[in-house]
């Protein structure tokens, strides 16, 4: 029996299809799974997704991120498609007598109307989690974040007007990101963090609240977390600020409201005896 070029060609495209499909179960079987390598608060080996949220903020930027995955792979998909059905069914051998259509009225609407479409779907859910990110509610708990060449000084005006240093400790756990002293926030608060800088452009980073924001010279930025998990979350400085600039991590201690107010307590003898350190006594401490 023989097969037509015509039968070939849509065979070819069947196979094609198939495993386009099979490639993308298998893909987003993996993105689901992905979860399972990343730990609370810090990055982990082989992680590929975002790091698991512990504030609203991080829950809807994590939302938003897996419907523009969603999106831009059925686009991706479909795209690949057309070029393969073009290549299949309209070659030189399958097609000898070529159409000589130069316009189609409906497709030249639809390709024109669905991106915007597209387009106007995304920007509404962005627009909110912009509004989310930048409308700092009415906060519990205010601290100040102080980006220096190369460590990092948080001050608490609400709690006693208290402040220290926090640099990298090499003796630390995980590496390159434990301190000797750690920011402290209660759980489930509205937490204010202002932002600058005493030197350089710095930049303040969690990403399991989802916040990042630059500490400028000259300059207070705002932002706000409310941590929705207790224990350790970690970040870094996100700007390119000097030769250290790797060696510059937050640590971010969420407690509960007992804790936090007895830490608060034993923070103000402390510091309040010995504030702010120069770079000198607390890089010597801390390594």
């Amino acid at each position: 029996m023989k097969v037509s070029k015509g039968q070939m060609g849509r065979r070819l495209l069947d196979r094609l299809l198939g495993r386009l499909l099979g490639l993308t179960v298998a893909g987003v079987a993996l993105v689901t799974c992905g979860t399972a390598f990343a730990e609370l608060g810090q990055p982990a080996p082989w992680e590929y997704t975002l790091q698991e949220a512990a504030s609203p903020v991080m829950e809807s930027i994590s939302w938003f991120h897996n419907m523009l995955l969603w999106i831009i792979t059925i686009i991706t998909l479909f795209v690949l498609a057309l070029l393969v059905a073009v290549v299949v069914k309209f070659n030189a051998k399958a097609n000898p007598v070529p159409s000589r259509t130069t316009h189609n009225t409906l497709i030249e609407v639809a390709w024109t109307l669905i991106p915007v479409l597209i387009l106007v779907g995304i920007a509404v859910p962005s627009f909110r989690l912009l509004f989310e990110q930048l409308d700092i509610p009415k906060a519990d708990l205010t601290i100040k974040a102080t980006g220096k060449q190369w460590y990092w000084s948080y001050a608490y005006p609400d709690n006693g007007k208290f402040e220290f240093d926090s640099l990298m400790a090499q003796d630390k756990k995980p590496r390159l990101l434990g301190v000797d002293n750690e920011m402290v926030v209660p759980v489930n608060k509205v937490v204010r963090v202002q932002t600058t800088g005493a030197d350089v452009i710095h930049s303040f980073a969690v990403p399991a609240f989802g916040v990042k924001i630059d500490a400028i010279p000259g300059r207070l930025n705002e932002t706000w977390f409310k941590a929705t998990k207790v224990g350790m979350f970690y970040g870094q400085c996100s700007e390119l600020c000097g030769k250290d600039h790797a060696f510059m991590p937050i640590a971010v201690r969420v407690v509960n409201d007992q804790e936090f107010a007895a830490w608060v307590e034993a923070a103000k003898k402390k510091y309040a005896a010995n504030p702010a350190s120069s770079f000198a006594e607390a890089d010597a401490a801390a390594r």
